[in-house]
């Protein structure tokens, strides 16, 4: 993902939509912040970003303030555990996405 945006894009591209924020209620505020950014990820690129430092600071602060969150709680946010797995399995749900699986080998083939 690029690393700089001016704000007319992060308004095109991470900007929350009414739908999305209803998804957001139930969460504290590290995991309301982690899923908002995660879900407007996989909107702009088609995939999950593979480390949280991916991530530039542009877009979470960004996602951060249309959600009333400090954008420092993202650091709380745990990149490894169930929360992030359910977090993207939700998404991909949300989107009509299934988990890729491994293709099966042409010697495994009946």
């Amino acid at each position: 993902m690029k690393r700089s945006w001016n704000i007319d894009e992060l308004i095109e591209h991470f900007t929350l939509l009414p739908d999305e924020l209803k998804l957001l209620a139930n969460k504290t505020e590290p995991s309301r912040l982690g899923f908002a950014v995660l879900l407007k990820c996989f909107l702009y690129e088609g995939r999950f970003p593979q480390y949280k430092g991916d991530i530039p600071s542009p877009v979470v602060t960004y996602v951060a303030q249309q959600i009333s969150v400090a954008p420092e709680r993202f650091q709380e946010y745990y990149w490894n555990g169930r929360t992030i797995k359910q977090h993207r399995a939700d998404v991909r749900a949300l989107l009509g996405f299934r988990e890729a699986t491994e293709p099966v080998s042409a010697s495994k083939r009946p």
